[in-house]
């Protein structure tokens, strides 16, 4: 399932490859579907052209009303989509190929006991003519990973935690609610978890991904939404209250020439009192 907005550029060539690839030579995928909010492109032609069952997220299911944002896509497409295992991907990929969809689905075919499975890779931070091979996640790791450290530390595991390419199964997924907005990558890492540990997640390493990299206002406003989303779930799970050993703990990923590694670091995080509050002594401003 591939949620859209003023996808034009790319959309055609995702959904080509999955059906040359996926369904025309190797029988794997079942249906290619695009829930739209809206595109004022081209790319609901340019989907369909290429074989996707395309649906606008307003008209699905509309009982139930409409929102924005890329969660709602998300939700809809549970009204027209029918396979036991749904595969998330986004619509901006630019150098998609049929890994994307295999990858994420092998894990899951290969292990019952899997019911999720998150994509990792490196992301390309473009700067004009200059692109850094790293630093595309920054609200993961400025925002999502931080938080992760303090509340939810076993879900560090993940490298890419706001990655959109993800696949489930859909009895797990029809138990999970949708955020609407961008929060939604974040609330069911968390949900499943709660639900399953960790036992029931999977990663596939997806080498690299490249796609159009937003402004900081747009982060912001993505920063804002997962921040809600997140609190949310903290005060449901009952912690808002940051255990103390959490509170210096930071984990990342580096990459090193062996590969990913896992990374702890203790950060110094004491607090002064306020200067007022201290007795003086009389050696106190001697230099």
């Amino acid at each position: 399932m591939i949620p859209t907005l003023n996808e034009e550029a790319t959309i055609g060539s995702i959904v080509a490859t999955i059906r040359a690839s996926l369904m025309d030579t190797f029988p794997l995928v079942d249906e290619i579907v695009v829930m739209d909010s809206g595109s004022g492109d081209a790319t609901i032609e340019r989907a369909r052209h290429a074989g996707a069952k395309v649906f606008s997220a307003s008209a699905v299911a509309p009982l139930h009303g409409d929102h924005s944002g890329k969660g709602e896509n998300l939700w809809k497409s549970l009204f027209v989509t029918t396979g036991d295992i749904t595969v998330f991907i986004d619509g901006d990929i630019q150098q998609f190929h049929e890994g994307f969809v295999a990858g994420l689905l092998g894990p899951l075919l290969d292990d019952a006991a899997i019911q999720f499975v998150k994509a990792f890779y490196q992301r390309p931070l473009d700067q004009g003519a200059n692109r850094q091979p790293h630093g595309g996640g920054r609200v993961s790791e400025i925002l999502i990973r931080p938080l992760f450290s303090l509340f939810y530390p076993e879900l560090c595991e993940f490298l890419q935690p706001l990655s959109g390419e993800y696949a489930v199964r859909r009895k797990l997924l029809d138990q999970l609610p949708f955020p609407c907005g961008y929060g939604v990558e974040t609330a069911h890492l968390i949900d499943v978890y709660r639900l399953h540990r960790m036992e029931a997640f999977a990663q596939c390493d997806l080498d690299c991904r490249v796609h159009r990299n937003r402004s900081v206002h747009e982060l912001g406003e993505m920063a804002f939404s997962l921040l809600g989303t997140f609190l949310d779930r903290a005060q449901r799970d009952g912690m808002l209250v940051i255990p103390a050993e959490r509170r210096t703990e930071y984990i990342s990923h580096v990459m090193t020439e062996q590969g990913w590694r896992l990374q702890k670091k203790v950060l110094d995080q004491l607090e002064r009192p306020a200067y007022i509050s201290l007795s003086p002594t009389p050696t106190d401003h001697e230099s």
